[in-house]
């Protein structure tokens, strides 16, 4: 068993990485349990040109070692394991990396979000050089190209009309007849004349070498192959955050996504802040994950002076004369 720590933060992303350096800088000394896939989803990015500061672009693993870089500069400590077990049941809270326990005053969880993937050895192969996760991060890429979006809901929808703003043609393929997306988005979609849906086919095979070139679809009821040719592919099909761990300490919605108090990084228990994917499914990027990393820093700040405070009234306040 570790010393008790100010301050322990679960993740390795923008979010946890943000958080690191703010409170590195406040001398909180923070042992940064960043985990074995540290750097989040950067790190299956290939260029990112829309986060400040990086005028040319940078790549994402890049710019998620600067990140870390940068916030180890001012003492923030790693450690590259993921976390097996926590216990926020008191102060101070208990975090285990297999059987090593480490205790804080303070924990922020950044554990981010996972983008669901179609399962495919293709996809994979091929992420960051035509697959991707974020029409709002890389669509620009697509300039005058021709995209396909996989998914049915309201994600799949949003993100193929945001595309034909670059795009020449978004074909949506959906594995039913039917899209499980808001009517309002289906008819915005339909009603986009760059726009092609294409049920009921899933994607069985991702085409291309060093990049992609089209896919191979299959028909789910006659069982029909054909290739669809395509500069991208973008994977709109849901995002599923890193909560496990945390649910049956934290209020959570019921996607898992944990909840925070309005306009802070609080959760239900005192001294356990959330920043970043795990607690936003609705702008998911770099920037704003990065920004409730640094309000969280901000946060445990306050929550460890205002207990340092209570403790040194409790120390100089009168005793009675039984001396309790």
């Amino acid at each position: 068993m570790s010393d008790v720590r100010k301050l322990i933060v679960i993740g390795g992303g923008p979010a946890g990485y943000a958080a690191a350096l703010y409170a590195a800088r406040a001398n909180l000394d923070p042992l940064v349990i960043e985990g074995f896939q540290w750097g989040g989803q950067l790190m299956i990015t290939s260029d990112v040109e829309n986060y400040p500061g990086y005028a040319d672009g940078v790549l994402g693993p890049e710019m998620m070692h600067d990140f870390r870089r940068q916030a180890e500069r001012f003492g923030a400590e790693y450690l590259t394991d993921d976390v097996t077990r926590v216990d926020f049941s008191e102060r101070p809270f208990r975090v285990w990396v297999g059987d090593d326990e480490h205790r804080a005053e303070a924990v922020i969880v950044a554990t981010g979000a996972t983008a669901r993937q179609l399962g495919i050895e293709s996809e994979r192969r091929l992420q960051g050089r035509g697959v991707t996760y974020c029409a709002v991060c890389d669509a620009a890429f697509y300039r005058g190209k021709e995209v396909v979006v996989v998914g049915g809901g309201d994600s799949a929808m949003e993100e193929a009309v945001f595309t034909t703003k670059f795009a020449d043609k978004v074909t949506v393929v959906h594995r039913r007849n039917e899209f499980r997306a808001s009517q309002i988005l289906e008819d915005r979609a339909r009603e986009n004349e760059k726009i092609e849906l294409m049920t009921p086919y899933v994607v069985e095979d991702v085409l291309g070498d060093d990049k992609l070139t089209g896919v191979r679809l299959r028909h789910v009821e006659t069982g029909e192959a054909q290739e669809l040719a395509a500069d991208g592919l973008f994977v709109a099909i849901g995002h599923d955050p890193t909560t496990a761990l945390f649910l049956d300490w934290l209020d959570h919605e019921e996607t898992g996504y944990l909840v925070t108090r309005p306009g802070t990084t609080e959760t239900n228990v005192p001294g356990v802040f959330a920043a970043g994917d795990v607690q936003d499914h609705v702008y998911r990027q770099a920037v704003t994950a990065a920004g409730s990393g640094c309000m969280a820093a901000l946060d445990a700040e306050r929550f460890l002076a205002a207990q340092e405070g209570r403790l040194a009234t409790a120390l100089t306040a009168p005793r009675d004369e039984a001396g309790s």
